[in-house]
């Protein structure tokens, strides 16, 4: 089971390591702060779903599952325990 701290440390490390951006805030608006842009965001969910075993299907491609870390954090425990996104 994901747990939400364990899964935004290992999304913000990813995102970190990616755009090399230090002091991300877990609420920071991702998009509208500019620092991902859509090409990322499909690098994203694809990091998502194999580190975390989680499938992302058209319902879940919505740009609140994926804004921020916490709110990629979210997403992933949902799907973990198998909750519609």
């Amino acid at each position: 089971m994901n747990d939400s701290k364990n899964v935004k440390d290992i999304v913000r490390n990813f995102i970190n390591n990616s755009i090399n951006i230090d002091a991300l805030g877990d609420d920071e608006d991702l998009f509208e702060t500019g620092l991902i842009n859509s090409l990322f965001a499909v690098q994203l969910m694809t990091f998502v779903e194999r580190k975390f075993g989680v499938e992302i299907g058209g319902d879940d491609l919505h740009i609140d599952n994926f804004k921020s870390v916490s709110a990629t954090a979210a997403f992933v425990v949902r799907k973990s325990s198998g909750q519609v996104a």
